[in-house]
């Protein structure tokens, strides 16, 4: 691994104060960071004649972020490209957890997968990126469905009966509303237990983008033959690492 600059790490520290605070002025960046107050302003001064930050004011003794810092920020969102970003982290989750893991989005009432890996085992489930499911079906839909609000889930579900995929499927819209409740009071983590297949069973995390708004949702799909309760824990733990790793990805920020 190449050296780390102490130079650079200082002027990262302090671009990485301005993810939680608007404004600073030089003494409480020093305070801050416990850096020299000389080693402060030097850095300052090159950070805004490079335009990553800009002075606050009129008075010049207060900091913000500058527009170089904006247009780095806009370059990264516009390159981004969701199905891969989802396709590397399912990959990542899934060596962790050797299962099938799926990327999924909502459009309309369906789910789309959009990134898929396999497990390693033998006995697996089988699906394909690009196939569409029911979302009240799914683990995935279901983590996707639950941060809307009543009104456009009224708008999306206005019959009064859901088609089913199993005899284990929801096929009514107060269900589905009880459902999406406990999806939402477990902080998004979704379940599904032979609900779309009968032979499998899954757990379901969101995927945030850089606005904290839910874009996609990561599932880990197990056959019925190696699901139980500690497995599920387990897997339900994973699934959320999973989905944060993606939603980091994406320029989330957790609490931000």
């Amino acid at each position: 691994m190449a050296r780390a600059v102490p130079a650079l790490q200082r002027a990262f520290d302090i671009l990485e104060l301005f993810l939680d605070e608007a404004e600073l002025s030089a003494p409480e960046i020093t305070t801050k960071l416990e850096l020299p107050r000389t080693t402060v302003h030097e850095l300052l001064g090159t950070l805004v004649e490079r335009g990553y930050l800009t002075h606050a004011g009129g008075s010049g003794s207060r900091y913000r972020l500058g527009v170089r810092s904006f247009q780095l920020g806009s370059a990264y969102a516009d390159r981004l490209d969701l199905a891969r970003e989802g396709q590397l982290a399912a990959e990542e989750t899934s060596r962790e957890c050797n299962e099938t893991v799926h990327i999924g989005i909502r459009e309309g009432t369906e789910v789309l997968y959009i990134a898929k890996v396999d497990s390693g085992h033998p006995v697996r489930m089988v699906s394909a990126v690009g196939r569409r499911l029911p979302a009240h079906c799914t683990a995935v839909g279901k983590a996707l469905l639950a941060p809307l609000p009543a009104e456009k889930l009224d708008e999306l579900y206005d019959a009064s009966t859901l088609s089913p995929m199993t005899a284990n499927s929801i096929t009514d819209h107060r269900s589905l509303l009880a459902e999406l409740a406990e999806v939402r009071a477990r902080s998004g983590q979704a379940r599904e237990h032979c609900e779309s297949n009968d032979s499998v069973a899954c757990v379901a995390a969101p995927v945030y983008d850089h606005s904290s708004e839910v874009v996609a949702a990561m599932s880990i799909a197990v056959p019925i033959l190696r699901w139980d309760e500690r497995v599920e824990r387990e897997l339900a733990g994973t699934v959320v690492r999973g989905a944060a790793n993606l939603s980091e990805r994406l320029g989330h920020r957790a609490g931000g």
